[in-house]
């Protein structure tokens, strides 16, 4: 589990073939006191990259290597990263830590697009395209879990939604480097796939 507050930006330094080519690994370059803070990363741990929750197989002193089977190089934007992309990082939640943004679970349930992006005051709007299956899960003033940034939708209109960003925000993120055009990973918030599902069932 994450809470959706980035704690590091990576970016991607080597893509091999595994599994017949259908799978990918991986490796991923960091500063090194994310992977020793707050506790050493250890192999087998999970790491939060752009919203996908990956397991570190392979770890060096600023680098750390991850598998990503076709699944998850299919339904995430995983499969398009080239060498050199920034990749947004999060360590998981421990019990006891502050939970600063809300519960996300690194499961991504769509790849959005981004529609536009309009300075508004001292923060940037940035609307957002997802695909429809996934639109009635993201309502006004609920959370939104955005390549992994936990966010609060500011209006819905159909599949397209809103949010803002500070400044603080797009310089510890990848949002200071997206544009319009630019797929991204979409989580929603936990509670609506379970309110949802309840209200399928009691039908």
């Amino acid at each position: 589990m994450f809470t959706g507050i980035v704690t590091a930006l990576g970016s991607v330094r080597d893509i091999l073939p595994i599994g017949g080519g259908h799978d990918l690994r991986l490796v991923i370059g960091t500063d090194p006191a994310f992977l020793a803070s707050p506790a050493p990363a250890v192999l087998g741990a999970s790491i939060a990259c752009s919203g996908v929750c990956l397991t570190v197989v392979h770890l060096a002193a600023d680098a750390f290597s991850v598998d990503c089977s076709a699944e998850t190089v299919a339904k995430t934007t995983a499969g398009s990263w080239k060498p050199g992309a920034r990749i947004n990082l999060e360590r998981p939640l421990r019990v006891g830590d502050e939970l600063g943004g809300h519960i996300v679970a690194g499961h991504v349930d769509g790849v959005g697009e981004v529609v536009s992006a309009t300075p508004e005051n001292a923060s940037v709007r940035w609307r957002f395209r997802v695909p429809h299956d996934i639109a009635p899960y993201i309502a006004p003033k609920g959370s939104v879990a955005i390549d992994g940034v936990s966010l609060t939708v500011n209006e819905v209109d159909g599949e397209v939604f809103g949010v803002n960003i500070i400044p603080h925000t797009a310089s510890i993120t990848t949002f200071g480097t997206l544009q319009p055009g630019d797929r991204v990973n979409i989580e929603v918030d936990t509670m609506a796939r379970y309110v949802a599902r309840l209200r399928e069932y009691q039908r």
